[in-house]
Formats: structure tokens, sequence, C-alpha cells
């Protein structure tokens, strides 16, 4: 998915931030007006749904998994709460990055069940309904992608004067094929190969991709048709995005050196066709960038980090089984220089236990600051570079602190430096990972 939605996936950056401002935002709307001093001791007794919400929202803290546990009670008792769309948000925001997608598309299909045409919400959906749809969702997900690229054809849209007419309809196109490939994945799970190649086509005539060409590739090659699944894995192999991993790039040799096989014996051939494909494609070289560290690998028990100490390696699958408490920091970021010794203490208070694991995991994208910047303020812990940890977690600011139980799953996140609270929130949750780790193991 990643591959082919750059344009798109801004809406979706903007919607994460938009919501974690959703949450201030709807903790400044649920407090209570002033009361007046004869009133004081009913409100005590029986708070107002406004109050309620704020103490919910106050009660969590940076604790995205407490905000979703007090909201989700909150609106147990208030389900027709006027304020619901922005709490439904506030849940697909927190779930995200809790890495809850049940959770996640359940919240997201409800505020579309309330605003047709929230289009960023519509694109969460698609893309969670995807991968975690039955076929009943995959359906919906088919006329969530089809109103979002109604949108994309709207002819009313403004042309800011900051862009020229050709960069405006080149990003028109490129969201056209990024939800028509949406779409056409869609109707490939749901076995309708037909409308699934039509939107392939239109997204690769919108703008060329390597993961239309391959769809459209693996189409064929279910037809019989092997010159054209020839023509199209030979289009996708050559035009080869750079977000593709090495991984995927090989999968699509592979299927193209078997499809060039079948028609034609070996593979005599080949490299020519090959070239040549990649000629008419006047496609330019990559461009020079960094490897991703850990790229593809979706448990946090499969990375592999480094030292900063000494580069060398920490493979976290020998922490398996173990809890691990990360903290997310940079070295431009005054709150993490501010909660660092606060970590470093509470690391230390349970340094006898051999079942918590804890990490300063940094998030520079200049690794050359941090050695001079650990010299200066000497941390007691194992310091390690983030190396992609980040990413899959979706941390987006600092600090942010996250507990892994045994299993990888997010316990606990917070963001944010609270001088007060950081400090007791975490040693609290600590206790409660630490609880619920002794109950699972003696119920097994």
């Amino acid at each position: 998915m990643r591959r082919c939605a750059r344009a798109l996936t801004v809406v979706l950056a903007s919607l994460l931030a938009a919501c974690v401002v959703c949450i201030a935002q709807l903790a400044q709307q649920s407090s209570p007006p002033p009361k007046s001093a004869g009133k004081q001791s009913d409100a005590q007794t029986h708070p107002a749904p406004d109050e309620e919400l704020q103490q919910a929202i106050d009660s969590a803290g940076n604790d995205r998994a407490a905000l979703v546990r007090n909201l989700e009670a909150f609106l147990q008792k208030y389900p027709e709460a006027p304020q619901r769309t922005r709490i439904y948000r506030a849940l697909v925001e927190s779930s995200l990055q809790l890495r809850d997608n049940t959770r996640a598309m359940n919240y997201a299909e409800r505020i579309i069940a309330l605003n047709p045409d929230d289009i960023s919400m519509e694109l969460i959906a698609v893309q969670l309904l995807e991968q975690f749809g039955d076929e009943a969702g995959l359906k919906r997900a088919v006329s969530y992608a089809t109103r979002v690229l109604e949108f994309v054809n709207r002819p009313d849209d403004e042309k800011s004067p900051k862009v020229s007419q050709a960069e405006f309809l080149a990003s028109k196109n490129h969201d056209r094929m990024t939800v028509l490939v949406f779409r056409g994945r869609l109707y490939m799970k749901l076995k309708d190969n037909v409308k699934a190649e039509k939107d392939f086509e239109d997204a690769y005539a919108f703008e060329p991709s390597s993961v239309a060409a391959e769809k459209m590739g693996e189409i064929a090659e279910l037809n019989k048709d092997l010159p054209r699944a020839i023509q199209q894995y030979a289009r996708a192999f050559s035009l080869f995005e750079g977000a593709k991993t090495a991984n995927e790039r090989r999968e699509t040799r592979q299927k193209l050196g078997n499809v060039w096989r079948l028609a034609h014996g070996s593979d005599d051939g080949l490299g020519g066709y090959l070239l040549k494909t990649y000629d008419e494609l006047n496609a330019a070289p990559p461009k020079s960038t960094a490897v991703m560290k850990n790229f593809g690998v979706t448990d946090p028990f499969g990375f592999t980090l480094r030292r900063v100490s000494d580069n060398s390696a920490l493979p976290l699958s020998g922490e398996k089984g173990k809890i691990l408490v990360v903290n997310f920091w940079a070295t431009w970021c005054g709150p993490c220089r501010a909660l660092e010794p606060q970590f470093d203490r509470v690391a230390l208070s349970f340094q006898q236990n051999r079942d918590l694991v804890f990490l300063a995991a940094d998030c520079d994208e200049d690794e050359t600051l941090v050695v001079p910047y650990l010299k200066e303020t000497k941390p007691q812990m194992t310091v390690v570079f983030a190396d992609g940890l980040d990413r899959l977690l979706s941390i987006n600011s600092f600090p942010t602190i996250v507990i892994l139980d045994r299993s990888g799953k997010i316990v606990y996140r917070a963001e944010g430096y609270d001088e007060e609270g950081s400090q007791k929130s975490l040693i609290s949750a600590i206790h409660q990972a630490l609880g619920q780790a002794s109950a699972s193991a003696s119920t097994q």
C-alpha cells in the first residue's frame, strides 16, 4: 500500500495530526462552565456529562490506552453524546497509535455513517478494510473508494497560484491512480477481476506505476495470457518505485521469470526484453537514498537496533518474552532532555527485575549529533538508534514512551512531558504491565 500512495497519504498524516488537536479541543469543549455555590454539592454528587468527559480525558493523561478505555466507557453511558464524532476521531487516532486496527476500523466507519463526505476517514477505512475486512467489509470499502474517486474527480477544484497547471494536473492524476489502485485491489479480493483490471488499466493511464502494472500482470497470468503478463511484469520491474523493498522487487522478478519460461522454455532473451522495456518507459535512475533499516519488519521483536555507544547490533529477538519500555527522543527536543533523568530513575528502580528492558531510542535524522549529546547528558541506560521502530509504532512527536508487553502489543503510550505526572504515570503503567504478565503466566 505504501508504494502507490504519496499525495493522498498526506491527507492521512493530516488526519492524525488533526486528531491530536481534536483530543485537545474535545477536552476544552467538555470543560464545564463555572457553577454557582448553591449547585456545587449536587454537581459533585451527579456530575454532568461534560464533566464526566473531562474527567475521562484528564485521568488518562498521556496514556493512549487509558484514553481509549475511558472514552469507550463514556460512550457506553452516553451513546448519543453531542461530542461523539470528535470522540470517535480521538478513538481512531489512539487506536492507530496502539496498532489496534480493528478498533480503528470500527470507529472510522462510525464517523463515515455520520458524515459520508469525510474523505480522509474514508481513506483510513479503505486501507484498514482491505487488510482486515470480511467480504461485506470489502464491499463497503469499494463504496468508500468510489466516493473518494468522485471527490478527486470534482471539476471545481481550485488550483493554488503557486502551482503550475502541469503540476496541478500531475497531482490530480496521481491521486486518481492511487484511489483506482486501492479499489482495484479490493475488487481482486472480491474475485471480480474484470472490474479490477479496468481500474488498474485506468490507474496506469493516469500515472504509470509498478503496483498497477504488477496487478495487471497477475490478472493476465490467471487468464493464461502470457505475453500480456510478461509485458506488465517487465513494466512493474522497470518502474520500481523507491518505496518498494528489495524483496518486493525480487518477487516481481520471479513472477516475470516464471511466465517468461512458461512462454519460451528458458530465460534466454529475457534480459534483452527487460532492457528494451526499461528504455521504452524512459525511467530515470532511482535516486540514491539511505537504506531504511528494518524495512518491512512488522513485529517489534523482529527488529535489530544499534547501540549508540559502539554501533553494535541489539536484536530484540533476544528480549522476546520480556516487557519493553522504550523512550523515543531526539537531541533537538527540549522536553526529551527534561524527561531523560526521570526515565533514568525509573529504569534504575527496576534494574533488578529481569522481565523488564528499558531502552532510550534516538530518532535524529543526523546521527552524528547523538554521541556529543550523550557525552554531555550521560544517561545511565542503554541508548539505541530507533532504526525504524519509531516508524512501525507511528511515533510522530517527542518524547513518546511506549510499553510493549511480552507479545509486542502496546499496553501504554504517553506523549510529551509532564513534570509532575510523567514519572508517576510510567511507574504505575509498568506495575500494571508486570501484573498482567504474571496473571497471564499463571493461567498457562
